[in-house]
């Protein structure tokens, strides 16, 4: 039985060129995604795209209270004085919009319980979401990390970017080395700050499996960009079933350890402590202004990212809080 914790090789970050045919298995990933998963949100989410981008564009899309997140320069200050209470601008995204995937693909996301790992739900999420977005004329790019930041992947347009995009997934995942430590998820927002010179709307798609420190990156992050994070998580990272004497390997670092899970007790405690690793977690997200997108390995990705979308949409609506959990 394998684990779910992690780390890989050092390589200083490459700037990845977009003119290297596409693997096989790259173009076969998106072929299926685009028939089973991209068609069924074509009639999903009729009219909820822009909606769902909202932005700093220009064009004026609503008035809404002032929340503790929301940017003191976006005050509409005629109908504060007028209301007496702070409101304000809600803005249409720029109809071409930049996105960024900062992509988490360190050792502990290759564990899943079920048929697939965490790593392939990120990669199913992030070539669905990239292939909505670039067929709109929208342009995405990527950081990718796997012990380092490995690849910094320039923002384009058009499938073939898209081909690209998730090859360096899969090459990177290949060429990952066990037992180099925990992961260090805020060195990699840190570079996110620097290498992303607009506003753009950026994907944190991660495990959140890693050393401390990284809630203040995600949080200065999320002051300049829209920022989403995308939580991966398998559910027997929450709960342990009987299954007798097993070794638990810690996919980061490589220590293993056997653990009696026919204990009830036992069980009970890493339950616990899972819970409350969930509510820091959570609460973390939410100290830092971020969305936040929840994905089991159990679950199904269309109706994560359609019920995801359809609680966006309320949110933006009435100016509620951020951060919400959305699970199939």
């Amino acid at each position: 039985m394998k684990s779910w914790w992690r780390k890989q090789p050092s390589a200083a970050a490459d700037v990845a060129a977009n003119d290297a045919p596409p693997a096989m298995g790259a173009e076969r990933a998106l072929r299926r995604l685009e028939w089973t998963v991209i068609r069924r949100l074509d009639g999903l989410l009729q009219g909820d795209y822009r909606t769902l981008m909202r932005g700093t564009g220009l064009d004026l899309a609503d008035l809404r209270e002032y929340q503790h997140h929301d940017d003191v320069r976006h005050i509409d200050w005629n109908v504060t004085a007028r209301l007496q209470i702070p409101h304000v601008r809600v803005y249409t995204e720029d109809r071409e919009m930049t996105a960024w995937f900062v992509l988490d693909l360190s050792r502990s996301v290759d564990f899943g319980s079920g048929t697939r790992a965490k790593r392939e739900i990120s990669a199913g999420f992030v070539g669905v979401l990239a292939r909505l977005l670039t067929r709109h004329g929208n342009r995405v790019g990527a950081l990718v990390y796997g012990n380092d930041l490995e690849a910094v992947i320039p923002p384009r347009s058009g499938r073939r970017h898209v081909l690209h995009l998730l090859h360096s997934m899969e090459r990177r995942a290949a060429a990952l080395r066990p037992g180099r430590g925990m992961t260090r998820l805020d060195d990699l927002l840190k570079s996110a700050a620097t290498l992303m010179p607009r506003r753009s709307t950026v994907f944190v798609v991660s495990d959140f499996l890693s050393e401390p420190g990284w809630e203040r990156p995600l949080g200065l992050l999320a002051q300049r960009h829209e920022v989403l994070a995308v939580r991966l998580y398998d559910p027997l990272e929450l709960e342990l079933p009987d299954l007798g004497l097993v070794p638990l390997t810690d996919a980061e670092t490589g220590e293993q350890l056997w653990v009696d899970t026919h204990d009830a007790g036992f069980r009970k405690r890493f339950a616990r402590i899972a819970a409350e690793r969930e509510a820091a977690l959570r609460g973390a997200l939410a100290k830092a202004g971020v969305d936040a997108l929840e994905l089991s390995t159990a679950d199904d990705l269309v109706e994560s990212i359609v019920r995801f979308a359809d609680m966006r949409k309320r949110r933006v609506r009435s100016g509620g809080a951020p951060n919400f959990k959305v699970a199939a």
